[in-house]
């Protein structure tokens, strides 16, 4: 941990490098980090990553019981259950409050960036034993290298099983933090067919879909006739831009692109549950960051455009978001608050919204 913690003590000091000089070499570490005294660094300092070192104990002393001093629990280990990119920036942020790390990666992920930059890292199941994607969806062995690794809280990141009610509970059940949503807010907006269902209930526009999963081609063939083409087959738990696939004529290609979708969202999200809506082409696609409290309290920190995307990825996010009627925009950020104040949302969250010409907006996820 005292790699985080490295940069946040060399930024809190930089600024008083003035004042090294007045400071004796015999005082106390009090005295040398007191509020109108604190040197660049102390002529004690051997090293910044020596645990041993008096000042380094006094000041993360000082900041552990600063740090989410409102609560009555403090975490202090995460286990970030993901790879790649995102693990790395969790693990990064994580560092920086000082909370101790851990990755967890699949064999195949062995030689992964993320597993060596968590202070300890843990492979998830034998060789072998998971697939290469099958690995970070295994629940009960994640949860049990939290245990193992002593973790208060997990970080699932995004996709995965950032949106998995039963994850969720899982953790609670054994005294683990699961950094997100609470698991009745995933369990109406994690699965997508139910978030839909919920912003219609709160007067939220919508794209047209069907209202509930669909189960065989012979339905999604049905919605075609009815609705015509393009329609868009989405993966009911999906995020990140998979699970997803555009249709644009029937027959074979419509088969097709149904069995896949309900293969994907199976490997990446473990649950093969897709549902149909009508295709929105060339729209704008705008997000509406919100923070929600446990008090039912919800703000929004306003737009952005995201827009620029490919393959359902997004690519560049420009906010606020250009040229977009204000009319447009007020409408977007009052639903997006209105439709998490509906839910009871807590923590850190995205609506998202698809913008048709400029005067239709229908929301697609939280």
């Amino acid at each position: 941990m005292w790699r985080g913690c490295r940069r946040a003590i060399a930024c809190n000091i930089s600024k008083k490098r003035s004042i090294l000089s007045a400071i004796p070499v015999g005082s106390s570490p009090q005295q040398r980090w007191s509020s109108d005294a604190a040197p660049i660094i102390s002529p004690h300092f051997q090293s910044l990553d020596d645990p041993e070192n008096e000042d380094i104990r006094y000041i993360m002393q000082k900041m552990k019981s600063s740090r989410l001093a409102s609560d009555k629990r403090h975490l202090t280990k995460v286990l970030v259950a993901n790879r790649g990119e995102i693990a790395v920036r969790v693990i990064r942020a994580a560092q920086e409050l000082c909370l101790q790390t851990v990755s967890i990666y699949s064999h195949e992920d062995r030689l992964a960036k993320h597993r060596f930059h968590a202070d300890r890292s843990f492979q998830i199941g034998k060789e072998g034993q998971f697939s290469p994607v099958g690995a970070y969806l295994a629940q009960d062995e994640i949860i049990r290298i939290a245990q193992e690794a002593g973790a208060d809280c997990i970080h699932p990141g995004y996709g995965f099983l950032s949106e998995n009610a039963e994850f969720a509970r899982k953790c609670a059940a054994v005294g683990i933090t699961f950094i997100g949503p609470t698991p009745s807010t995933i369990d109406k907006m994690g699965d997508k067919v139910k978030a839909r269902t919920e912003a219609i209930a709160a007067g939220v526009p919508v794209v047209p879909g069907t209202p509930d999963p669909v189960s065989s081609f012979e339905e999604v063939r049905a919605f075609a006739d009815e609705f015509g083409f393009p329609i868009i087959i989405k993966a009911a738990m999906g995020g990140g831009g998979r699970g997803m696939r555009v249709v644009r004529s029937g027959g074979k290609e419509l088969e097709e692109a149904f069995e896949r979708c309900q293969s994907e969202a199976r490997t990446f999200f473990g649950d093969g549950t897709v549902f149909v809506e009508r295709f929105v082409q060339k729209p704008r696609h705008i997000e509406v960051q919100l923070l929600g409290d446990k008090q039912g309290n919800v703000i929004h920190l306003f737009e952005r455009d995201c827009s620029v995307q490919r393959r359902h990825q997004k690519l560049i996010e420009i906010a606020p978001a250009y040229n977009l009627p204000t009319h447009v925009r007020d409408a977007i950020l009052a639903d997006a608050v209105k439709l998490a104040k509906a839910i009871g949302y807590e923590n850190a969250g995205t609506a998202e919204f698809l913008v048709e010409g400029n005067d239709k907006h229908y929301f697609i996820e939280i």
